[in-house]
């Protein structure tokens, strides 16, 4: 009878831009203030990427840094997984240009686009790719270059977005950990409430979509914020259920840092300790796939998780989409001694 594989995450990075846009900034753009934004987003600040940066070259930091952490080597990859609404180009993938960058020569690569749910969705795809048997480690990672996207004149969108990019090493392992359960969802019929409107297929660039700024970030928020919660809660609650679990076995709660406001309304909803959420969206503000890599990586960095702590990862974005992940942290010093060895003697 074979024995069970796990995929643990081993390695995280993150990367954000040396640019800051504050608040203050913005004030001098758009009719808007400091107080304003903070009192209804919890955004204080957001990184913007410079000139010669792109999705691809973020994520690629992100994904060195990530093996670092993981202790591995680039051609110790089977696969790279790129989730990103801002990918450097509609063909190559830009999972195929960090694959490339960072000399994953072994491995493939592809993209996920899922908006702001994107780097769930991609680790759950790196999780079943190693459950199942087919790749033994996979790299996950999500990136924006949103900056690119805003209209800046906008003052309701463009006091959100932020660039960045954030990576994990999914390895497998014999020990019960790495995903729990999951839950995976859209509704599609919402897709116009958030939205870029043309470059793709359906609507080309043209002279007429330039002048029509079809090719910035869209939002209708009220309608955004109240989706945002109700997904964010049951998506939660199931992922729960799923797992056998209650909210007072969850260590964390990394969720998509997309307004402080939807994390406080899902907090308390779920019943859990706001102390018991990572929170960084007042200093990146909201990064779209690159939200739940940066935070995760940050709340890793900070020794937050121990062996056998359950995690929830939560997200919704454009599509509409949603997704809710439980994770349970690994012995990483373990596995990492024990390569070469046991059942996976990778």
């Amino acid at each position: 009878m074979a024995l069970p594989r796990y995929a643990a995450v081993t390695g995280w990075g993150h990367y954000a831009p040396e640019k800051v846009l504050t608040n203050k900034d913005l004030e001098g753009m758009v009719d808007t203030s400091d107080e304003w934004i903070r009192t209804r987003t919890g955004i204080c600040e957001r990184r913007v990427a410079a000139a010669h940066e792109t999705t691809a070259s973020m994520c690629s930091i992100a994904a060195r840094c990530a093996l670092e952490s993981a202790n591995l080597a680039s051609l110790d990859l089977d696969l790279v997984i790129c989730a990103s609404t801002t990918p450097d180009t509609l063909m190559p993938a830009t999972g195929s240009l960090i694959q490339d960058a960072i000399g994953a020569a072994n491995a493939g690569a592809f993209d996920v686009n899922a908006a702001c749910t994107g780097f769930v969705a991609a680790l759950v795809m790196g999780s079943q790719f190693i459950q199942s048997g087919a790749y033994d480690r996979v790299l996950v990672v999500g990136g924006e270059t949103l900056s690119r996207f805003v209209n800046w004149k906008d003052r309701n969108t463009c006091i959100l977005f932020g660039d960045g990019a954030g990576a994990v090493v999914l390895e497998a392992a014999d020990e019960e950990c790495g995903l729990l359960s999951f839950v995976l969802g859209s509704q599609g019929s919402g897709g116009p409430l958030l939205d870029i409107k043309a470059g793709g297929a359906a609507k080309p660039a043209s002279p007429e979509t330039i002048a029509a700024n079809e090719h910035y970030i869209t939002m209708r928020g009220n309608e955004i914020f109240k989706f945002a919660v109700r997904s964010m809660v049951h998506a939660s609650g199931e992922a729960l259920a799923k797992a056998n679990l209650h909210a007072e076995d969850i260590r964390m709660v990394i969720p998509h840092q997309a307004n402080v406001r939807i994390l406080r309304a899902t907090q308390q909803a779920l019943g859990i300790p706001w102390e018991r959420v990572f929170v960084n969206v007042d200093r990146y503000g909201n990064t779209s796939a690159a939200s739940v890599g940066i935070a995760l990586s940050e709340c890793a960095e900070m020794g937050t998780m121990q062996p056998g702590d359950n995690v929830l990862f939560v997200a919704f974005g454009g599509g509409l989409t949603w997704a809710s992940a439980v994770l349970r942290w690994a012995d990483i010093s373990s596995i990492i001694a024990r390569r070469g060895e046991g059942p996976y003697a990778i």
